[in-house]
C-alpha cells in the first residue's frame, strides 16, 4: 500500500476525529462518508475495532504498513508496556518532532521538510523522515531555510510548553529531544492495546 494522499477528510470523517489537524467539514458532518453514512450500522467486530486503531495510528502517523510492523516488533524487544513503547517510537520519529517542534503545520509537511534537505539533526543534514532520535539530540532548521515562509508562518504564536518531553530555543530555531514522551503526555486518541492484540494474534 502507498502512502494516501487523497482527501484528508474522508479519512477523518471515517474515523469520526480531526486526526489530520482541524477539520471544518467534520465538525457539519461528523458521520462516515459515502451515500449511508448518516444511517445506522452494525455493530463492529472485535477484529474490525482492533483493525481501524491501527489504521488511525498509520495515518495518524504517516507510516506505511511495513514501518509500522517494523516499530511494533521493535517496541516488542523493548523493555516496557509494548503498546506504549509502540508510541514511544512513533513519536520520536524526525517528521513527527519537528510537527511537535512547530517548524510545519502538519506531519506531510514536516517529513517534506526533512526529505527536502531542511532539518539537521546535531548539526548534520538528515533527510529521512523515519529516523529515531535518541534523547539529547538537536534539531533544527538548516541556516539557509530559516527564512522560509511556511516555517515562519508555522512557529508564528506556536505553543512549544505543551509537550514536556521537548525543549524549543526561539533564537537557534532548534529543539532538543529531551526523553521519550509518557503516555500521558501524547495527546493522540489512540487505544494502543487494541493494536497489540490485533498483532498478538
Amino acid at each position: 500500500m502507498a502512502r494516501y494522499t487523497g482527501p484528508k477528510t474522508k479519512i477523518a470523517r471515517k474515523f469520526g476525529e480531526p486526526i489530520f489537524g482541524p477539520d471544518k467539514v467534520l465538525s457539519k458532518k461528523n458521520y462516515p462518508p459515502g451515500i449511508h453514512g448518516n444511517n445506522r450500522r452494525k455493530k463492529t467486530s472485535e477484529y474490525g475495532l482492533q483493525l481501524r486503531e491501527k489504521q488511525k495510528a498509520k495515518y495518524t502517523y504517516g507510516v506505511l504498513e511495513t514501518q509500522f510492523r517494523n516499530l511494533f516488533e521493535k517496541a516488542s524487544r523493548t523493555k516496557g508496556v509494548k503498546g506504549e513503547v509502540l508510541l514511544q517510537l512513533l513519536e520520536s520519529r524526525l517528521d513527527n518532532v519537528v510537527f511537535r517542534l512547530g517548524f510545519a503545520p502538519t506531519r506531510s509537511a514536516a517529513r517534506q521538510l526533512v526529505s527536502h534537505r531542511h532539518i539537521v539533526v546535531d548539526g548534520k543534514l538528515v533527510n529521512i523522515p523515519s529516523y529515531l532520535l535518541k534523547p539529547g539530540q538537536i534539531v533544527s532548521v538548516r541556516e539557509r531555510a530559516k527564512s522560509m515562509e511556511v516555517i515562519n508562518n508555522s512557529l508564528n504564536g506556536f505553543n512549544h510548553s505543551k509537550y514536556a518531553w521537548i525543549e524549543f530555543d526561539q533564537n537557534t530555531k532548534s529543539g532538543k529531544f529531551l526523553h521519550l514522551p509518557e503516555r500521558a503526555d501524547i495527546p493522540e486518541n489512540i487505544k494502543e492495546q487494541l493494536i497489540v492484540e490485533l498483532y498478538s494474534k
